[in-house]
C-alpha cells in the first residue's frame, strides 16, 4: 500500500478473489489499514460498520477521513474504489477504555475439538481462490453443500503466513475468511457475495498465542435471494474477541 496527498492505492492480486471481487474480510482490512496509517493516536477499535457496494478489483483506491474527534472517540469514514466505481464504504470509531462500574461478557466458545484434531474444510476443488491463503478446519455444524443440515459452521482458521495473524487488519480480514453459512443449504456451487457487514470489538488487545482462532457463522434467514447471519469469533483459549452481523446476497 502507497500513499500520495492522504490517498492511498494498492494493487489487488488476482490470488486475493472471491469470484470477481476481493472477498469482503479483505476489502474491510484494506479499509482498516489506511484509517490506521492516515489518523495519528487512534485508540483501539471499537466497532466498524462496512457497505460493499461493488466489485474491488485491480487498482484499488483508498480515501480515509475523520468524521470527528472527540475526547476519547475517534470515528474515521473510507472509501475504496475500484475499477468499476465505488466498491466500499466504511465506518470505524475507535474509542479509549474508560473507568466503568458495568463489566459484563457473555459470549462463550463453543465446546469443539483443538484444530490439530479437525478435518479440512475444503475437500473437493472449486474453492474461492482467497481461501488458499488460510488453513481452515472444520469444528462443528456442516460443510458447504450439505442442504439436509442447519446453515451453521464452526471453523478453526489462521492465515498462512504467519506475520499476518499479529496485526488488527489481519484478524478482519481472517474473520470474514469462511464461507457464508448459507452455502451449507445449496445444493450445488454458486455465486454469494457480503453486501454488509458490522463488527464490534469485545477486547482491545485480541491475541492468539498458536495463531488459531475459532469462528462460528450461522444464518437466522435464506430467502428470496438474501441471507442474514451472525457471526462471532474466538481466540484459542477461547476468550471471544469480535462479534459480527453480516447481509449476503446468494444466487441460487
Amino acid at each position: 500500500m502507497t500513499a500520495t496527498n492522504d490517498i492511498f492505492s494498492v494493487e489487488l492480486p488476482d490470488n486475493w478473489l472471491q469470484g470477481r471481487t476481493a472477498y469482503g474480510g479483505l476489502t474491510a482490512a484494506i479499509c482498516l489499514e489506511a484509517a490506521q496509517r492516515s489518523t495519528a493516536n487512534l485508540p483501539p477499535l471499537r466497532s466498524a460498520q462496512f457497505a460493499l457496494v461493488g466489485p474491488a478489483t485491480g487498482a484499488l483506491r483508498i480515501q480515509p477521513s475523520v468524521l470527528r474527534r472527540g475526547r476519547s472517540t475517534v470515528f474515521v469514514g473510507v472509501d475504496l474504489t475500484g475499477a468499476a466505481g465505488l466498491a466500499a464504504r466504511g465506518a470505524l470509531a475507535f474509542g479509549e477504555g474508560r473507568n466503568s462500574v458495568l463489566d459484563h461478557l457473555d459470549v462463550a466458545a463453543p465446546n469443539v475439538a483443538a484444530w490439530d484434531a479437525c478435518p479440512e474444510l475444503f475437500t473437493s476443488p472449486g474453492r474461492p481462490a482467497a481461501s488458499h491463503h488460510f488453513d481452515m478446519r472444520l469444528a462443528g455444524g456442516a460443510r458447504p453443500r450439505t442442504p439436509d443440515s442447519d446453515p451453521m459452521m464452526q471453523t478453526w482458521l489462521r492465515h498462512k503466513e504467519a506475520a499476518a495473524n499479529a496485526c488488527l487488519p489481519g484478524l478482519v480480514a481472517l474473520a470474514d475468511a469462511p464461507p457464508a453459512a448459507a452455502t451449507v443449504l445449496f445444493p450445488h456451487m454458486a455465486p454469494f457475495s457480503t453486501m454488509t457487514w458490522a463488527l464490534d470489538m469485545l477486547t482491545d488487545a485480541p491475541a492468539s498465542a498458536s495463531g488459531w482462532w475459532l469462528a462460528e457463522c450461522s444464518a437466522q434467514s435464506v430467502r428470496q435471494g438474501y441471507s442474514t447471519q451472525s457471526m462471532t469469533l474466538w481466540n484459542d483459549l477461547g476468550a471471544p474477541v469480535i462479534a459480527m452481523r453480516q447481509s449476503v446476497a446468494i444466487f441460487i
